[in-house]
């Protein structure tokens, strides 16, 4: 109940007070924020680290760093791209340590498949629930997720940050940009990339299904053939 009535309050807050009263001490106006920008960190960070639990880690660490330099943010840039920048270079960070013997994620350069990190300046609400719907309709809805939270993982590192920056949080090439600290034509050139890798990956996945579609052997084809052998049996002859 205090939650949502905290989040009712202020829905309207700008974040450039939300900034300031944080940077003052208020602990009300750093829920907020948190409420606000959770999912938006937890994909930004799950897309480098492809890992639920390390990834809310990595968002939980990024909070209280922001906090600690909250009263250096000048506004030059939107506090969502600030904070994704934090979470980008702390999941960076987590992912070096995980990986100290194999390539690093490269974001600074279109050679992805040389290791390295970019730089170490730097830089919304709850999941959303389930509609009403069907259970058969929100399995097949939670499968189709499934499948494609896989292919997404399947990208290669610096073409999927982009992909989830851009395509699932929807932020601008601009925004996006600045959030990894690469060019704009890099973040767009990385997009058409993983939008076109993605597009093979699900048409090998369909096309695979195709296979198995209106499957018939197995326990389908059994109950046939013994209804049709019970009924010849009965029958008069």
């Amino acid at each position: 109940m205090l939650q949502a009535a905290l989040e009712t309050a202020h829905k309207g807050m700008p974040d450039s007070e939300i900034a300031r009263r944080i940077a003052a001490g208020d602990e009300d106006a750093f829920h907020l924020l948190m409420r606000r920008y959770n999912q938006k960190l937890f994909r930004t960070a799950r897309s480098i680290l492809k890992d639920d639990s390390e990834a809310e880690d990595a968002v939980q660490e990024s909070y209280l760093l922001a906090y600690g330099a909250m009263a250096s943010f000048r506004g030059d840039a939107k506090l969502s791209t600030w904070l994704v920048r934090i979470v980008v270079n702390e999941a960076i960070g987590r992912s070096r340590k995980r990986k100290r013997t194999a390539q690093v994620i490269r974001l600074d350069s279109d050679r992805v498949a040389e290791s390295g990190v970019p730089g170490d300046e730097a830089g919304g609400g709850d999941m959303n629930g389930d509609t009403a719907e069907q259970p058969e309709a929100r399995a097949g809805r939670a499968e189709t997720r499934r499948m494609l939270e896989k292919k997404i993982d399947e990208l290669p590192d610096a073409f999927r940050a982009v992909f989830v920056l851009r395509a699932v949080e929807e932020m601008s090439a601009e925004e996006t940009a600045a959030a990894l600290g690469i060019p704009d034509a890099t973040v767009r050139s990385r997009y058409f990339r993983a939008k076109g890798l993605l597009r093979e990956a699900l048409a090998r996945e369909v096309d695979l299904a195709l296979d198995d579609a209106f499957s018939f052997a197995g326990a389908r084809c059994d109950r046939i053939v013994e209804n049709v052998l019970s009924r010849f049996r009965n029958a008069p002859r």
